[in-house]
This record gives structure tokens, C-alpha cells and sequence, in this order.
């Protein structure tokens, strides 16, 4: 059984979530505009890394403070 951590859902078409698979921490991105997109990290700093150059506050309807929110849900997992 793999932990799931829903990062964010705005909707059913809106969402990241983080599943940790042992050492593995699996991302997935799903938008309704790009569909879904997984990436694999062995490492959470490795997986900060590409949050914090993957999104900016414009990509969030409540912008820096939703984007603050997000990396720190990223942080906790």
C-alpha cells in the first residue's frame, strides 16, 4: 500500500498528488489543459527542486499565497 497525498484539487480535472513508494515519490499533475503528466523523484529535495522552478503564483487562482501553500504541502509529504 502506497501513501497518497492530494497536494491540491481545484476539480476532478485540477490536481497533484504525491504517492510515496518506498523511496520513490511519484507526482502526478493532471490539468485540463495538458491532461496528466507523472514524474518520478528519488529524492523530496530533488522533487522541491522542480516545484519551485515548475510553478509561479499566476499558475494559481489565489496566487502567491496559494503557491506558498502548495510548496509547503510539498515540503510536509
Amino acid at each position: 500500500m502506497f501513501a497518497k497525498h492530494v497536494i491540491y484539487k481545484l476539480d476532478n480535472y485540477n490536481m497533484l498528488t504525491v504517492e510515496v513508494q518506498g523511496k520513490t515519490l511519484v507526482v502526478r499533475e493532471i490539468s485540463d489543459q495538458w491532461g496528466e503528466e507523472c514524474r518520478k523523484f528519488l529524492s523530496r529535495a530533488e522533487m522541491m527542486h522542480w516545484a519551485e522552478n515548475r510553478f509561479r503564483a499566476e499558475d494559481f487562482p489565489g496566487g502567491e499565497e496559494q503557491l506558498r501553500e502548495t510548496l509547503a504541502a510539498l515540503r510536509s509529504v
